[in-house]
C-alpha cells in the first residue's frame, strides 16, 4: 500500500478530498456518475449529516449537463419516488414526470388487425400516489448532480485508474494520478464494470440475442397517463407516457427486437422506420412522429458472483442486469443504493467505519436474493412472451385472463412493481436515514 501511495501525484480529486478534515474511515469514493452512483453519493451525504466525505469519479461529469441522451426515459416506481423525495430531488423533476395512471397488456401478432386488452391495472398504490412515473434520464441525472453539489459531494470529472484495498483503507488512484485514501470504494460503473474486474469478482450471464430500441415519440392525441405493453412474437413493445412539451403529446417506446432484425430496422430511412414503429405503436393516439433518434442497446441477463469484497461494493448494473420487460432495472439499482446507504450510515452511528465488513455483508445478504428473484422472473417472462407457439400463447393468455379477474392478485402485482413489498429500506418508505 505504501508503494502505491508514493507513485501518485496530487490531482484535483486529491486536493478536494484533502480540504476536508475527515479521516479515511469516513470517506467514500463512488465510481460512476450515472443515476445509481449519484443517488448513492447523495444518500450518504444527506444521511451522514455532513460527517462523511463523498467523491464521485466519472469522466462524463466534465459535460456541462450530465446526461445528454434525450431518447432515454425510465420508470420510477413509487418506492424509488419516495426515496428521491426524501433526498430532496423529486421536487426538481416532478413537473416533468408523467404519472402512469393505468397499464394495459395485449398479446397479439404484428399483423393482427385488433389487439384486445387481456389484462389491465389501475395505477395507484395509495389514493393519489401512482405506482410509477416516467422521467427522462437527462432530467433526473441533472437534478441528482445539482443536489450532490449542494450537499457537498465532490464531483471529479475523471475515471479511476486503479485501487488497492487494505485492512484499514482503500487507496484509489484517479486517471490524473491523484490519490484518495478512503474507507470504501463503490463501483456504479455499469454492466461492463472495470472496477468489478479489478476486484476479481466474476460475472454469470448470457445475451438474449435481442436488442432494446428506445426513442421518444410524438402523437396527435393525449395518452391520458396510460402505459401499454404489446407482447409481440419478437418481444414486448412498450409505450410509456411522457409529459407534454412544446405543445406535443409524447411517449417513450422500449421496443424489444431480435438483434438481426434490429440491425436492419435501424438502417432504414427515417420515414420507413417511422412506419415500422407505427405498425407496432398502433393508431389509438393518431399520427406519430419520431422526436429523437432511435437507439439500440443489447439485452442480457447477468449477476455478479459477489456484491462486496474488502472495502469494495457493487451497486446497480455493475452488480446485476435484467431484461427491461418489467421496467425494473433502474428501480432495483436504486434499491441497492437505499440498502447500502442504510447499512453504512447505521454502521457509522455505531462507531464503525464506512467500509465495515459486517455492514457490507449485510448489504449483500439483503440484495442478492431479491436481484436473483427479479432476474429469474424477467427471464421467465421474456421466454414466455417472446414465443409464437400456439399452445404457449393459449396458456399465457389464460393465465393473464385469470389475473384480470382477481383484484387481490392485481393489487399484489402493482405493489410489487411499485417496490413496496418485502423488506422495504427506509429511504423507499419515505423515511430519512
Amino acid at each position: 500500500m505504501a508503494a502505491a501511495k508514493g507513485t501518485g501525484r496530487k490531482g484535483s480529486a486529491g486536493r478536494r478530498a484533502g480540504t476536508r478534515t475527515v479521516p479515511p474511515s469516513r470517506r467514500v469514493v463512488v465510481a460512476g456518475g450515472g443515476l445509481a452512483g449519484l443517488a448513492l453519493a447523495l444518500s450518504l451525504a444527506r444521511g451522514g449529516g455532513g460527517g462523511l466525505d463523498v467523491t464521485v469519479c466519472d469522466p462524463a461529469l466534465a459535460r456541462p449537463a450530465p446526461g445528454g441522451d434525450a431518447s432515454r426515459a425510465s420508470a420510477i416506481a413509487a418506492g424509488a419516488r419516495r426515496m428521491l423525495e426524501t433526498l430532496g430531488v423529486w421536487g426538481a423533476v416532478a413537473e416533468r414526470a408523467a404519472p402512469i395512471l393505468d397499464m394495459v397488456i395485449t398479446d397479439s401478432r404484428l399483423a393482427d388487425p385488433v389487439r384486445p386488452s387481456i389484462l389491465s391495472f389501475a395505477g395507484e398504490v395509495a389514493p393519489g400516489e401512482p405506482f410509477a412515473h416516467m422521467v427522462e434520464n437527462d432530467d433526473l441525472v441533472n437534478a441528482l448532480a445539482a443536489a450532490c453539489r449542494e450537499a457537498g459531494v465532490t464531483l471529479a470529472a475523471e475515471g479511476i485508474a486503479r485501487f488497492v484495498a487494505g485492512p484499514e483503507r482503500v487507496l484509489v488512484t484517479t486517471a490524473s494520478g491523484a490519490i484518495i485514501e478512503a474507507g470504501l470504494l463503490v463501483a456504479a460503473d455499469g454492466a461492463r464494470s472495470r472496477l468489478r474486474d479489478m476486484a476479481d469478482i466474476g460475472w454469470v450471464g448470457r445475451s438474449y440475442g435481442q436488442v432494446g430500441i428506445v426513442a421518444t415519440i410524438g402523437h396527435e392525441r393525449p395518452h391520458e397517463g396510460r402505459a401499454i405493453e404489446h407482447f409481440l412474437p419478437s418481444g414486448p413493445f412498450a409505450i410509456l407516457p411522457l409529459t407534454t412539451r412544446d405543445g406535443r403529446h409524447r411517449s417513450s417506446i422500449v421496443w424489444t427486437e431480435r438483434a438481426d432484425a434490429a440491425e436492419y430496422l435501424l438502417q432504414l430511412p427515417d420515414e420507413d422506420l417511422r412506419e415500422e414503429v407505427e405498425r407496432r405503436f398502433g393508431l389509438e393516439l393518431g399520427e406519430i412522429t419520431l422526436l429523437s433518434p432511435a437507439r439500440a442497446f443489447p439485452l442480457s441477463i447477468g449477476i455478479a458472483r459477489r456484491f462486496v469484497a474488502g472495502r469494495f461494493a457493487l451497486v446497480g448494473d455493475a452488480a446485476h442486469v435484467v431484461h427491461p420487460i418489467a421496467g425494473q432495472g433502474l428501480n432495483i439499482g436504486l434499491r441497492d443504493v437505499a440498502v447500502l446507504a442504510e447499512k453504512i450510515i447505521d454502521a457509522c452511528r455505531l462507531g464503525r467505519d464506512v467500509g465495515d465488513d459486517e455492514a457490507l455483508l449485510a448489504y449483500e445478504r439483503a440484495r442478492r436474493f431479491d436481484t436473483v428473484t427479479m432476474g429469474l422472473a424477467t427471464d421467465g417472462l421474456n421466454r414466455l412472451f417472446s414465443n409464437d407457439l400456439l399452445p404457449v400463447r393459449l396458456l399465457r393468455d389464460l393465465g393473464l385472463g385469470l389475473v384480470e379477474r382477481m383484484p387481490a392478485a392485481k393489487r399484489f402485482f402493482i405493489r410489487e412493481a411499485a417496490g413496496l413489498t418485502g423488506a422495504v429500506p427506509r429511504l423507499m418508505r419515505g423515511e430519512a436515514l
